[in-house]
């Protein structure tokens, strides 16, 4: 016997639900519910830092430790600030069909001498960013600024102490040191990016695919990543 509504229309059926849908929404609540909870340090550094024995990220990076959870950075960096800097969609064939993920690539910075960058996949795009700003917060790197322009040598911390070169992908990227007042001569993702950094004056030379803007990101990683093992690149 079918079931028949008031109007004497048999009810609309709820709209079928994805399993990449259904696993989303699972991560919003297991997210939502470990916002709401208090952080539960499950490293030796975690609980360090917790405990209040680790107070900066300086004492980190001399020691040698290696950072495992992003809450760590949130605790002794609250002024990291993020950047985008791509969002793209990939698919991946399977069995039960295709499958569509948002990738992200995220940027963090102080804007003082700390910089990283990371990815995350997710179905959701706000998921995805997450967990790419989560990465990123794992691969976070002092950056060594100096004053390496023959036209300035003020001593201050405004540029790079010598020219850098990094790579990502297809793309290079050259960082040269510029005079204080100079700015950033450079596109506006690489731009944006040294910024993070701190890196208030340089000149930049880019090769390669530079449209595609995770290589650039990953290659100004690489090339700041450099500073603390190479010399001059001629």
């Amino acid at each position: 016997m079918s079931v028949v509504s008031a109007a004497g229309t048999p009810p609309t059926p709820a709209p079928s639900e994805s399993g990449g849908e259904r696993r989303d929404r699972r991560s919003d609540r297991r997210r939502d519910r470990d916002e709401q909870q208090p952080w539960t340090p499950k490293t030796r550094l975690g609980v360090l830092v917790s405990t209040g024995k680790v107070t900066n990220l300086e004492e980190i990076f001399e020691s040698g430790q290696k950072i495992k959870e992003p809450e760590i950075v949130r605790i002794l960096a609250p002024d990291m600030k993020t950047n985008v800097v791509s969002v793209g969609i990939v698919q991946k064939q399977t069995d039960a069909g295709e499958v569509t993920k948002f990738a992200a690539v995220v940027a963090v910075g102080n804007e003082g001498g700390w910089f990283g960058v990371g990815r995350g996949k997710a179905v959701q795009m706000r998921n995805a960013i997450d967990k790419a700003t989560n990465d990123a917060f794992l691969n976070l790197i002092p950056v060594k600024l100096g004053c390496g322009s023959w036209e300035c040598r003020c001593g201050r911390l405004h540029s790079v102490p010598f020219r850098i070169s990094g790579k990502g992908g297809s793309v290079r990227v050259d960082i040269i040191p510029g005079p204080r007042g100079l700015g950033l001569v450079a596109g506006e993702t690489v731009r944006n990016l040294l910024t993070l950094a701190g890196v208030k004056d340089a000149w930049t030379r880019t090769y390669g695919s530079t449209s595609t803007m995770s290589s650039i990101a990953n290659a100004v990683y690489d090339a700041l990543k450099r500073i603390h093992g190479i010399g001059v690149v001629r």
